[in-house]
């Protein structure tokens, strides 16, 4: 699947990921309210979790299963998060996901909605899906706040994701076209 970065919103660019950002998003993992659902075993230090999440999403991007992008705030320049578009596996369905994770300095102000809108209209614009989704712990209220915002609605609340039950949230290509 080709996958670009350097998209830009009013207020947020985004770039690939590269191995200068394990540093910078060690910040995420050090704040245990920032990633209290992330799967990344939490037995190992903060700075080899920080590590295998952004290698992670550069083997998605080498496998074109497209990953999670740097977000960049325009008026600082600042690493506020990531977000993206990932291929994934659903009870045993291929989708494609708009997934985000952002540094808690920057919760509450609008930028995880932004950049999931923005990386969903370049999923239905770039793939020809006929939805796309979110996979959401049921405990992450912020998240489904996000997938809202996002046009999305909760389809199923046991979806098996990563072994465990998630909540799957989805936008139709009908849904996304009525939004425009």
């Amino acid at each position: 699947m080709k996958y670009t970065d350097g998209l830009e919103s009013e207020r947020l660019t985004t770039r690939f990921l590269t191995e200068d950002d394990i540093p910078v998003f060690l910040e995420y993992f050090e704040d245990p309210v920032n990633c209290r659902f992330m799967s990344i075993p939490d037995h190992l230090s903060n700075l080899k979790r920080s590590e295998i999440f952004i290698n992670f999403q550069m083997k998605r991007y080498s496998e074109n299963r497209l990953g999670l992008q740097a977000i960049i705030t325009k008026d600082t320049g600042a690493f506020a998060g990531t977000c993206g578009l990932l291929v994934q596996e659903v009870d045993g369905v291929t989708e494609i996901e708009v997934g985000y994770h952002y540094l808690r300095r920057f919760w509450g102000k609008g930028y995880a909605t932004e950049a999931a809108q923005l990386f969903r209209d370049y999923g239905f614009e770039h793939y020809d899906v006929p939805h796309l989704v979110s996979m959401i712990n049921p405990a992450n209220e912020p998240s489904k706040k996000v997938a809202h915002r996002n046009g999305m609605s909760l389809v199923k609340e046991d979806a098996s994701f990563r072994g465990t039950p998630y909540n799957m949230f989805c936008i139709t290509r009908a849904e996304w076209e009525s939004l425009k």
